[in-house]
């Protein structure tokens, strides 16, 4: 088989996929590169979206709610659910099968749209005769070569300065999505839309979830109106949103985690949870890309700072 491609796309996340294919529709020879892996160690295309954002989030807020619809509100139609309880390591299989089936549905695109898929770790190698060699660190080691790269590597969850996530305590949002057992209490740093869907599921799942969110406006990117009634369904849903905060001190220990914080009127305020969501943003993911080693730099964003990288006639 040739490795020699028209393009290389290094991620299979929905940026990267989706570009991968439409090349290939339009006549160019192209590789796809991703090492994200499932618990088998299978490749698991999709990035961040199918496995730990969008589609695990969304299959854990449809059984959040089936659940929630059962224990308050069958009883108005005359539906008795005496009993009722939650099973929660069934509903995280059922959400890792879901995701399972649209990793399997991504590489049954790519192999239809002949797309040569690569499980691994992609880096530059070397930059010759108007070429890039990229290097796949895998099971099975290969180098490729095209004369046209797409960077989309995606982004990884924002930590907080000095404390790092355990994947117990302190989540980000993978370890939000597989917490064995609701929380009693459980607080999230930031009331992005990560934030708040996962403390709509844990909510629904019995936790007293309290948001801290830094901004003095409830999701002050998005239409004020919008906002508004947004902040409403969740207050009626029971999230306790404070806002204008500013965050201190964090200890995590092994009976849960404190944070002091200042809230907005500036009074000194202490917060004790069981674990905590940290969800500030994200950073990209361009570690271990090696780009400088072909003359390559790349912004704060993770873009490329560079003329001319890339021209096609797509």
């Amino acid at each position: 088989m040739s490795k020699d491609f028209d393009l290389i796309v290094i991620g299979a996340g929905p940026g990267g996929y989706i570009a991968a294919i439409r090349a290939a529709q339009l006549g160019m020879r192209v590789a796809c590169v991703d090492e994200w892996q499932n618990a088998a160690g299978g490749p698991a295309p999709g990035g961040t979206c199918t496995n730990t954002g969008c589609i695990p989030s969304k299959a854990l807020l449809q059984s959040s709610e089936h659940f929630d619809h059962a224990k308050n509100h069958f009883a108005d139609h005359g539906i008795s659910a005496a009993g009722l309880k939650m099973d929660v390591a069934t509903m995280l299989a059922r959400k890792n099968e879901v995701v399972k089936q649209n990793n399997d549905g991504i590489l049954y695109l790519l192999k239809k749209n002949k797309v040569t898929f690569f499980h691994g770790r992609a880096a530059f190698a070397a930059a010759k005769d108007g070429a890039y060699a990229i290097q796949v660190t895998g099971s099975q080691p290969e180098t490729l070569s095209a004369k046209q790269v797409i960077i989309a590597t995606g982004s990884s969850a924002r930590a907080l300065p000095g404390l790092p996530f355990d994947e117990e305590n302190i989540l980000s949002n993978d370890g939000a999505l597989r917490i064995a057992a609701a929380p009693k209490k459980l607080g999230v740093i930031g009331s992005g839309v990560i934030g708040l869907e996962m403390g709509s599921v844990w909510k629904r799942l019995g936790a007293e979830v309290a948001i801290l969110e830094g901004m003095p406006t409830f999701l002050a990117s998005v239409d004020a109106q919008i906002a508004k009634e947004a902040k409403k369904a969740f207050d009626k849903q029971g999230l306790k949103i404070e806002l204008g905060v500013k965050v201190g001190e964090i200890k995590n220990s092994k009976k849960g985690v404190s944070i002091a914080y200042t809230n907005a009127k500036g009074e000194a305020q202490n917060l004790a949870v069981d674990k905590l969501i940290v969800s500030i943003g994200r950073v990209p993911n361009t570690t271990g890309l090696n780009a400088e080693a072909v003359g390559l730099k790349l912004g704060e964003r993770g873009e490329v700072v560079v003329d001319d990288l890339c021209k096609t006639n797509l």
